[in-house]
């Protein structure tokens, strides 16, 4: 039997206490859903509605009230927006006898998807790419406190706080690394990295003004309201760190560790950080950041057992995400294999409170939908403390 609210559950679990249940989390920017896989889902569920696209870029689906209930989730989210003046349009160009569909983002990072695919973007322009130290301060780099881009979301806080039982959270945000590549390209940006250190340095401290600006006029609209704050850089793969340790606590980290810091100058909330792969070594580091929750818990990479990372950092950090394996099991098991499976994650990572069930990273297109549907049923199913 339920005993508490969403988000009492959502609280009490990050608190390291003990909910009724472990609380469930889907529709999130890394815990969301392909629109394909959804749209699989909805027939499956002999649900019927139109599919609204949440992010572009993964081609992530918004899921509907009705199927967020349908699995019990107990988050929600909210988002700001890009400013008045950025448009955000996708684009359709030819190109090499190709049809393309392009996004430039505020950043003027161009991503780009193939008429023929239609499964996800990828950069197809990185706008720093030959730029210099000189160019990257005269680059027209966006403005994080624009004043435009939290209009209307206190208002849509204030009423999923009031009207609704469940636990609010931020989509993602804070991205100081991953843009960098973004705009200069990942295979400059790791030569830079060993060859040209400085640069990677003024290009960090532009996107760290960027997210510190934003927070500052984010938190000032929502910073009472919200449960979660979602930050996140994919530091790791899947045999280890995707670059030296020694550059990220020399140069990645001091930057990370003042937004997240002067994040919690603004809000009382917890701070959630995404980073797929394996990435233990780097967990304590994260942990002295001061982040509070670890996502997506890829426990497929190497040196990410379950239980162990539970063990040695259960007390310290609470785990969202680790619900199954999902490039192994997910994909090619049978609905009674995931439960299994599920009840068997469940154990490992439910004493104690400090966990939130779901898969690890977005539920992409080719899961089946009798899959999905025993993820979260066994999620619910075996999650109740005794």
């Amino acid at each position: 039997m339920e005993t508490m609210t969403s988000r009492e559950r959502v609280i009490k679990a990050l608190n390291h206490e003990i909910p009724d249940r472990v609380p469930i989390d889907l529709g999130g920017f890394q815990t969301g859903i392909h629109k394909r896989a959804y749209a699989e889902l909805l027939t499956y569920l002999g649900i019927e509605e139109k599919i609204v696209i949440l992010d572009p870029v993964q081609q992530l689906a918004k899921p509907s009230e009705e199927v967020l209930r349908r699995f019990r989730v107990d988050t929600r989210y909210i988002c700001a927006h890009g400013p008045d003046s950025f448009k955000g349009e996708i684009k359709q160009n030819a190109r090499n006898g190709k049809l393309w569909h392009d996004l430039k983002d505020e950043f003027g990072v161009v991503w780009s998807m193939p008429d023929d695919q239609k499964l996800f973007m990828d950069i197809s322009f990185h706008p720093l790419a030959n730029a210099s130290i000189e160019d990257v301060a005269d680059y027209p780099w966006p403005r994080g406190n624009d004043t435009t881009r939290f209009s209307g979301v206190r208002d849509q806080a204030l009423k999923l706080r009031q009207e609704t039982p469940y636990a609010i959270s931020t989509g993602i945000s804070g991205v100081v690394y991953e843009i960098c590549w973004y705009m200069r390209g990942l295979e400059q940006w790791f030569a830079d990295m060993i060859e040209n250190p400085a640069f990677c340095e003024v290009m960090l401290d532009q996107t760290l003004k960027f997210w510190m600006d934003y927070f500052n006029g984010f938190m000032a609209e929502v910073g009472d309201i919200i449960n979660v704050v979602m930050i996140g850089d994919d530091l790791g793969g899947q045999s280890g760190p995707l670059f030296s340790p020694k550059f990220y606590r020399e140069i990645v980290k001091p930057r990370q560790k003042k937004l997240i810091q002067h994040i919690k100058s603004l809000t009382p909330a917890k701070i959630w950080y995404h980073t797929c792969g394996s990435v233990k070594k780097l967990i304590p580091d994260l942990i002295d950041n001061g982040i509070d929750i670890l996502n997506p818990v890829q426990t497929s990479a190497d040196n990410m057992d379950a239980r162990e990372l539970k063990k040695k950092f259960g007390e310290k950090l609470s785990f969202w995400g680790g619900g199954i394996d999902a490039q192994h099991i997910l994909p090619f098991a049978k609905p009674e294999e995931i439960k299994e499976h599920v009840r068997k994650n469940l154990e490992i990572f439910k004493p104690g409170g400090g966990y939130v069930f779901n898969n690890v990273h977005n539920i992409q297109y080719g899961i089946p939908a009798e899959n999905i549907t025993a993820l979260f049923d066994a999620a619910y199913e075996f999650g109740f403390y005794d």
